[in-house]
């Protein structure tokens, strides 16, 4: 696989009202956002509800991502478990399936020590011959990676990157700083996307990528061009999507807002709720006002 850089939406998992995976809408919307110029797709992000998935669903979403994909853009699929031993079943699933990449997460009930979170990551990474993405997001995470943990990770021979969403830049120039070139970075829709590109970040993965992909890729091209009044003066405009995102449940906001690009995704899964009418009128204000409508 090339390098990963760019655009890389968490891609959403649509699912029917009796909770089963709609293929066909989720192969439109891989299709769509190829069309729109990402430069990759993840499935079983935390946008595409892997928490709530059994593991034959997310083996539906990732052989569909793969197929939609064909090749066009590498699909970076997400392993995410409480046990070791279902998350090493996952990455050596998704290889067979034809992902690309993986990324990692690790879920927790229980507390888990640090040299357990190393060795979580560390056997997904043992598991498969694909590049593995980090995935930090301490305010879901009972068990984050400390920098001392990351750097450690980071000299696995196919622990590649880190996507990180602890909304802290100064800990993402750290990582920088002890890994050097031997982790490339991706942002969260947590931070300014254009801060973290300007301090060497490859890009992000997020979420909101899926209802703005043609002004995210516009937004990447001009950090990469390093115009960086230009990539603020957009990153600004885009900036609304990001705090609706925070301020409803994540998936929810994505199907809301694909709901009204016009791709039924459904509703998130239950416990989740579906976003209120008015948080509805406030994303479809927010799409209007950059032209995503």
């Amino acid at each position: 696989m090339a390098d990963l850089h760019g655009v890389i939406p968490y891609v959403p998992t649509p699912l029917r009202p009796d909770g089963s995976v709609d293929r066909e809408m989720l192969a439109r919307v891989c299709d769509h956002l190829i069309g729109q110029g990402v430069h990759g797709l993840c499935p079983l992000g935390s946008t595409g509800e892997f928490a709530y998935l059994d593991f034959a669903r997310k083996a539906e979403v990732v052989e569909t991502v793969v197929a939609s994909a064909g090749g066009r853009v590498p699909v970076v699929a997400g392993v995410a478990a409480t046990a070791t031993a279902d998350a090493v079943a996952q990455a050596k699933a998704w290889q067979a399936a034809g992902a690309d990449g993986i990324l990692a997460v690790m879920e927790a009930y229980f507390p888990v020590p640090e040299a357990g979170t190393v060795a979580y990551f560390t056997a997904v990474a043992d598991a498969t011959d694909l590049p593995v993405t980090l995935y930090t997001n301490p305010n879901f995470q009972r068990s984050d990676l400390s920098l001392p943990a990351i750097e450690r990770l980071s000299d696995h021979p196919r622990i590649a990157y880190l996507k990180d969403a602890s909304t802290n830049t100064g800990r993402l120039l750290s990582v920088m700083g002890r890994c050097g070139d031997g982790l490339g970075i991706f942002a969260a829709s947590s931070h300014i996307t254009t801060a973290v590109m300007l301090i060497g970040g490859l890009g992000w993965m997020a979420g909101p990528s899926c209802l703005i992909p043609a002004q995210s890729v516009r937004l990447y091209d001009l950090c990469r061009a390093g115009d960086w009044a230009g990539a603020m003066a957009l990153q600004r405009d885009l900036w609304a999507l990001n705090e609706l995102f925070a301020k409803y449940q994540l998936a929810a906001t994505i199907k809301a807002g694909l709901r009204l690009q016009g791709f039924d995704c459904g509703d998130p899964v239950p416990p989740q709720s579906p976003v209120p009418e008015a948080g509805i009128v406030e994303i479809r204000a927010a799409l209007e006002r950059v032209g995503a409508l």
